[in-house]
């Protein structure tokens, strides 16, 4: 039997069930990517495996250099089929890594290749997905259409162009594509040269002058209605931990005009600086009826050398372990007390923090069906176990039946068979709670709620325009 085969990762008669009869055919939603936006606008046609599977992915990189690749092999000036050879040497070390499904999956799926890859089985591979990425069918538009994705939501900075947005909603495809609000720089007055260089780039994005903290405020303001109007109606917002530290209108101008002179602000008012500026947007996408997107506790660049020479996002980064619980709740609070508490998704870094995570969005639920949500596992937790302890954490505390489901977070059109991974865990958990008594052996009670958290769960609480019924 293949590897990959119809009854992967599913262990019993009832999880079989659930996938075959419910999750199989559910259109995908991939509402948290890094897909870049410019390669959906122009319908980018992949040259080979080196291209499509390598380029910006971070966690084939971290597994590289575990493997003793040499940088250029990873990120470096190599030829493509180099990196992809190196790939291909390293892949049979990862055993018991995501990555190793991950790959098998993707090279079933898009090129029907279900051989290992490995040394000996790399230039054939090679071969066979070199001729198919030809075939129109795996540009990205012929790959959106194959896998149902009916929504994409991008990750945009405020200050980014949304040109290449314009121009694929113009395009005759049946996939939905939004930017999403990543402002993450805003409150980068630590590094005041970076900072300024930024509102800068604000300024000329919102034609508003950003000189005073008033300024800076009214632009970000004005990019949320540009992304609000082109149909946008989510935020993204990643820390090391929240901002509960809320100083006063007077003090943040403070922190903002020291940034703007060239002087770095300390910890403390960087921490405060953000928590004004995350307390003025919650309450901006309250207003406007967004989701907020909260990614908390990973610790990021641990590697000084290698970011001083590659940059950020290359894999150099790791789970964090700052106490999460109370400055969460004070952000949250701080926001619910006036009554502007968007809808929020909170994606835990640090699987200890599970049950802090779970139990926190009950504390403020109310209005909307699971208007806090419990994000699916993110990053370092975006594997098998990892899915499976979010969803407990989640069934425990709260309610499984109303959470949104699974996203790729990833940088490469081939990750879109993620969704197949989490829904066929999703089944394989729901399946033994069923042979084992835990829930009900009813299958159209526990089917139709592995439906609905596949997509209609996502599409109902995002109110994203999406296509229907495929052709």
């Amino acid at each position: 039997m293949a590897f990959i085969h119809d009854d992967f990762l599913l262990s019993n008669d009832s999880a079989q069930q659930l996938y075959h009869e419910y999750a199989i055919n559910e259109p995908i939603l991939d509402y948290h990517n890094h897909l870049p936006p410019d390669e959906i606008a122009n319908n980018r046609q992949f040259a080979n495996l080196g291209e499509v599977w390598l380029e910006g992915d971070h966690y084939k990189w971290r597994a590289m250099r575990a493997n003793g690749e040499a940088e250029a092999v990873i990120t470096g000036g190599a030829e493509a089929k180099e990196k992809y050879i190196a790939w291909a040497r390293t892949i049979p070390h990862t055993l018991g890594n995501p990555l190793y499904h991950w790959t098998h999956l993707e090279l079933a799926r898009y090129f029907g290749i279900t051989d290992l890859l490995n040394p000996e089985t790399a230039e054939t591979i090679w071969e066979q997905s070199c001729e198919r990425l030809a075939d129109p069918a795996l540009s990205v538009h012929g790959i959106l259409k194959q896998f149902d994705v009916r929504g994409l939501c991008t990750t945009d900075d405020p200050t980014d162009s949304l040109a290449q947005h314009e121009a694929i909603a113009a395009l005759d495809i049946r996939t939905r594509v939004y930017p999403t609000f990543r402002p993450d720089k805003a409150w980068s007055v630590d590094k005041p040269e970076d900072f300024s260089h930024w509102a800068d780039k604000l300024a000329r994005a919102s034609n508003v002058a950003t000189d005073s903290l008033a300024g800076f405020l009214n632009g970000l303001e004005k990019r949320v209605e540009d992304f609000h109007a082109i149909g946008s109606r989510l935020s993204d917002h990643s820390f090391p931990y929240c901002f509960d530290n809320f100083p006063s209108a007077t003090e943040a101008a403070r922190i903002f005009d020291k940034a703007r002179v060239g002087r770095a602000a300390t910890h403390e008012e960087q921490r405060q600086f953000g928590a004004y500026i995350m307390e003025h947007l919650g309450k901006l996408y309250a207003a406007k009826g967004w989701a907020m997107q909260l990614h908390i506790g990973p610790q990021r660049n641990n590697n000084t050398r290698l970011f001083e020479t590659i940059g950020p996002d290359i894999g150099c980064d790791s789970i964090g372990d700052l106490p999460q619980s109370a400055p969460l709740a004070g952000f949250l609070d701080r926001l619910e007390q006036d009554s502007a508490l968007p809808k929020t998704i909170l994606y835990n870094n640090n699987p200890m923090n599970n049950f802090t995570f779970a139990t926190m969005i009950g504390n403020f639920q109310g209005g909307t069906p699971g208007k806090m949500q419990f994000g699916s596992g993110w990053w370092h937790a975006d594997q098998k176990e990892g899915m499976e302890w979010q969803i407990k954490a989640l069934a425990n505390t709260g309610l499984l039946s109303r959470f949104i489901g699974m996203l790729t977070d990833s940088r490469s059109f081939l990750s879109f068979p993620r969704h197949e991974y989490f829904r066929r865990t999703l089944c394989n958990l729901m399946g033994e709670w069923m042979q084992t008594g835990f829930i009900p052996d009813d299958k159209e009670l526990a089917g139709n709620m592995v439906k609905r958290i596949c997509y209609q769960n996502a599409a109902d609480y995002l109110d994203l325009t999406l296509a229907g019924t495929p052709d």
